[in-house]
């Protein structure tokens, strides 16, 4: 079937952002074609769709949608069961300004590792800063099942992509960051998760 004519989601299946919406895919059970696309080899459909040829991109019938954050937002209105946003405006205030400091403070971190254009020097110390932040923030796992949550929300979406790389960005964390190492076991063992997974990412550990 045309991807135009049902939901679709074009997919790097190596990037973190495009993990983050599957991962939100997979945990509300949507039924979508994911379409691989390799590098140099951009679908004609995603070219239609998305003037700038980025991924993810999320189409549905008429609409496309080509910004994670904005994708993820719209299929949790879209599919609003279960939940992956809070119900209060405060609550849901302080859930997108956590994804932007995951943004802000570790992915611009991950981007700069693992983009083929960054000096070694400048690699090096991406990887100690994220190291030592992620263990900075450790004992915070340790006093809720989810990030910051009693329930699995966007946030840990964003967050998940990240913590599956580490191998491949080259991270170990050290002993200290037990409750965040706990967390990884937990969601990476959950069935969405391990669905959420490409071919090439279940490769990465």
């Amino acid at each position: 079937m045309a991807a135009t004519n049902r939901l679709a989601c074009f997919s790097d299946a190596a990037n973190h952002y495009s993990h983050r919406v599957r991962i939100v895919l997979a945990e509300k059970n949507v039924v979508v074609e994911i379409i691989d696309v390799e590098q140099g080899r951009l679908p004609d459909k995603l070219l239609e769709a998305n003037p700038y040829a980025t991924l993810p991109t999320l189409v549905d019938r008429d609409l496309a949608l080509y910004e994670p954050t904005v994708i993820m937002e719209y299929l949790e209105e879209r599919y609003p069961h279960p939940p992956l946003m809070p119900v209060y405006p405060v609550a849901r205030g302080n859930t997108r300004l956590l994804m932007h400091r995951i943004q802000r403070d570790w992915c611009s971190l991950v981007d700069l590792i693992l983009d083929p254009r960054s000096k070694e020097p400048a690699r090096v110390q991406a990887r100690k800063e994220l190291r030592e932040s992620l263990t900075g923030v450790s004992p915070l796992f340790a006093e809720k099942p989810f990030f910051l949550s009693d329930e699995l929300s966007l946030v840990d979406c964003c967050l998940l992509p990240i913590l599956w790389r580490l191998p491949v960005l080259g991270i170990e964390l050290p002993r200290p960051a037990k409750p965040l190492l706990d967390y990884m076991d937990r969601q990476f063992a959950r069935a969405s998760f391990r669905q959420s997974l490409s071919s090439v990412e279940r490769d990465m550990r």
